[in-house]
C-alpha cells in the first residue's frame, strides 16, 4: 500500500528508529522548554473586551454522554479577553497561539527527520488556526511564518498543560468524552475514530474479543484506549501503559507485547510505519478528535472562534479536505478521499 506524505519509503524498523531519532532530536529545535506558567486573570479592561465578554452566552450545558461532541456555537470573535490576553501577554510569546503537540504520530504530529519540520494533519490544523486568528510575520530570510509556538507534550499531560496554561490548546488527536470535559473545554469534532487492535499481520488476535485473552497489550497513558480497556478487558492480561503511543509500537515490534490498543486513525499511521501489523476487527463506538482548551468562562471567545476557524477549515477546499488527502486517505483504506470532516454539533 502507498502511504501518503513525504516519508513513504520509512518503514518497519528504518520508520521507527528515524521517529524515536526524531524525539531525541527535538532540542536541536525551536520547541519552546516546558515552564510551569501560573493562570492569572484574563483580559485587558478595555472596552472592547468588555462588549466582547457581555456578547458570550452562558457556560454550555452539562456534557451528555450520548453527544459529548457538543461544543459552544461558532462566533467570528477577535478581541475576547482570551484572544487579547494572548495578543499583550509577556509570560509567554506574545501574539503567538501556544499550541501542544505530538511530534512521533506519524501522519499527525511528527519530526520529519529529513527536514526537521514538524508535519502531520493536527499540524495543518493548528498552523491554519494561528494563522486565522493571529496572521503572520516576516522571519530574517524574508520567509512569511505563522504566529504559533509548537510545544511537545506527553499523552498524559494534554489536559495538565491546559489547566497550568503552559499551552493555550491542544491539537493532538486527543478524543472528546465527558470525563475530559470535567476538566477542558473542547472545539467541535474534526476527526472521526474509533478504538481499535493493532497486532501482527500472522497474530491470532481479531479485534476486541475472547481472542484477546491472556494477551499482553500496550496503550499510552491517559488515553482513551486505556480507558476503554479498563471497562472491559476481555480477560487480556494487565497491559502496558507507556507515556506515548509510538512506545506502544516500538514494545510490539520488539515482542514485548502482542497487540496495542489505540484509536483507529491514530494505529494506521503506525501500521503505515510498519507493513507487517494490521488492523484487527472493527473499532468500537465513533469516537471524536477536538481541540482542548482552557475552560475558563475567560477563554469561552477563543473556544468560539476557534469553532468559527473549524467551520472555515472544513468548507474549504485547501483545509480539511486538502490535508486530509495528503497525509491520512490512503493509510485508511480510502484512496479515493470520499471521506468528509464531522458535521459540528453546538450545546447553544
Amino acid at each position: 500500500m502507498a502511504v501518503a506524505g513525504p516519508l513513504s519509503r520509512l518503514r518497519g524498523w528504518g520508520g521507527v528508529a528515524a521517529m524515536a531519532l526524531a524525539c531525541v532530536l527535538t532540542a536541536a529545535f525551536a520547541l519552546l522548554p516546558l515552564h510551569h506558567v501560573s493562570e492569572g486573570p484574563s483580559g485587558t479592561g478595555s472596552q472592547g473586551v468588555a462588549d466582547a465578554r457581555q456578547a458570550l452566552a452562558p457556560a454550555a450545558p452539562a456534557c451528555d454522554d450520548a453527544q459529548p461532541d457538543a461544543s459552544l456555537d461558532a462566533r467570528n470573535i477577535d478581541d475576547g479577553p482570551k484572544i487579547e490576553e494572548i495578543r499583550d501577554r509577556t509570560d509567554k510569546p506574545k501574539n503567538k497561539l501556544v499550541v501542544g503537540i505530538d511530534q512521533n504520530s506519524y501522519l499527525w504530529g511528527y519530526r520529519n527527520p529529513n527536514n526537521g519540520n514538524l508535519e502531520g494533519f493536527d499540524i495543518d490544523l493548528a498552523n491554519a488556526i494561528a494563522k486565522a486568528i493571529f496572521g503572520t510575520y516576516t522571519d530574517d530570510n524574508g520567509d512569511e511564518k505563522v504566529n504559533i509556538v509548537f510545544r511537545a507534550v506527553p499523552t498524559n499531560q494534554r489536559i495538565p498543560m491546559i489547566k497550568s496554561g503552559q499551552v493555550d490548546m491542544i491539537v493532538r488527536t486527543m478524543t472528546i468524552s465527558c470525563k475530559r470535559k470535567a476538566d477542558v473545554a473542547f472545539s467541535t469534532a474534526y476527526f472521526a475514530t474509533g478504538q481499535q487492535v493493532l497486532a501482527p499481520d500472522n497474530s491470532k488476535i481479531t479485534g476486541f474479543d475472547a481472542s484477546l485473552e491472556g494477551k499482553k497489550l500496550c496503550v499510552a497513558a491517559g488515553s482513551t484506549a486505556q480507558g476503554a480497556l479498563e471497562d472491559k478487558d476481555y480477560g487480556a492480561d494487565k497491559p502496558l501503559v507507556v507515556p506515548n503511543q509510538l512506545d506502544c509500537l516500538v514494545r510490539l515490534q520488539l515482542g514485548e507485547v502482542d497487540g496495542v490498543v489505540t484509536d483507529s486513525a491514530l494505529a494506521a499511521g503506525q501500521a503505515a510505519q510498519d507493513p507487517t501489523v494490521e488492523l484487527k476487527g472493527d473499532p468500537l463506538a465513533t469516537e471524536y478528535y477536538g481541540i482542548a482548551m482552557s475552560k475558563d468562562p475567560k477563554a469561552e471567545d477563543l473556544v468560539r472562534r476557534v469553532n468559527y476557524e473549524l467551520d472555515q477549515w472544513r468548507k474549504d477546499p485547501a483545509g480539511w479536505k486538502k490535508s486530509y488527502t495528503k497525509w491520512l486517505a490512503v493509510p485508511l483504506g480510502d484512496p479515493d478521499a470520499k471521506a468528509k470532516p464531522p458535521v459540528p454539533n453546538y450545546s447553544d
